[in-house]
């Protein structure tokens, strides 16, 4: 289940799963289990929509490390 922040920024950093590219290896789950999760099929979810400004740096280190390239930043 997605969580909507409470303070809603403009500048706010968003981040999609690429579910083509997705094969379920959970690094971003390693990183930052309070933003991502993995669904009933093993294809990672975003859990906070936008990302919390304190969550940022974390969102950001995922989607460095995703070994498929699935996470993809919105702004």
């Amino acid at each position: 289940m997605i969580r909507k922040s409470a303070s809603f920024r403009e500048d706010a950093v968003r981040v999609k799963v690429d579910r083509d590219r997705c094969e379920g290896n959970a690094v971003c789950l390693g990183i930052a289990p309070d933003i991502f999760d993995l669904d009933d099929e093993d294809y990672a979810v975003v859990k906070l929509d936008p990302i919390p400004p304190d969550r940022e740096a974390l969102a950001e280190q995922a989607i460095a490390e995703c070994p498929r390239a699935a996470l993809l930043r919105e702004d």
